[in-house]
């Protein structure tokens, strides 16, 4: 759905280019899935768009915020984990 590349060489894994995100299926260990309600923060170069083609996958759209520093969408996938894409528009300081 957000099209990260996936690792070649672990799977359930997707790496970028400073990190990697491992996907876990908590149930095969016994444990009970619970999601993630805090937000994981992905940049992406078009914070509108990128809501609204997620929002045409599936996902729910919870809203849009300026923080001063950069735009945030906050959308709910479709396990109703909380994913935050944002692009700062202003230089770190």
């Amino acid at each position: 759905m957000l099209g990260l590349p996936e690792s070649p060489h672990t799977p359930n894994e997707f790496e970028t280019s400073n990190v990697t995100i491992g996907l876990w299926h908590p149930e095969s260990d016994g444990e009970e899935f619970q999601p993630n309600t805090a937000g994981v923060a992905l940049r992406v170069p078009d914070v509108h768009a990128a809501i609204q083609e997620l929002g045409a996958k599936g996902a729910e759209i919870i809203g849009v915020q300026d923080s001063g520093v950069c735009h945030m969408g906050f959308v709910k996938d479709t396990e109703g984990n909380v994913l935050i894409l944002h692009k700062r528009y202003t230089p770190h300081g």
